[in-house]
């Protein structure tokens, strides 16, 4: 595996970010995007063990919803 891409959303809830990534089960959030970025470094090297490759690049794809009346 090359690399692993993050879906991306603000919580409208709580405030922050939180992130998922696409075909794994991976999750985490962060308040700010300095920590969610940090969270998912550590969230991916916590998923791939020394017996698994762990991807190259870990890709951010921020979504946002806009609302209009």
């Amino acid at each position: 595996m090359n690399e692993i891409i993050f879906d991306v959303r603000e919580d409208e809830a709580d405030g922050g970010y939180v992130a998922s990534a696409l075909g794994y089960g991976i999750h985490t959030q962060g308040d700010t995007l300095e920590e969610l970025r940090a969270m998912v470094k550590d969230a991916v090297n916590c998923y791939f063990d020394e017996t698994m490759q762990p991807p190259a690049i870990i890709r951010l794809h921020f979504v946002r919803d806009e609302v209009l009346a």
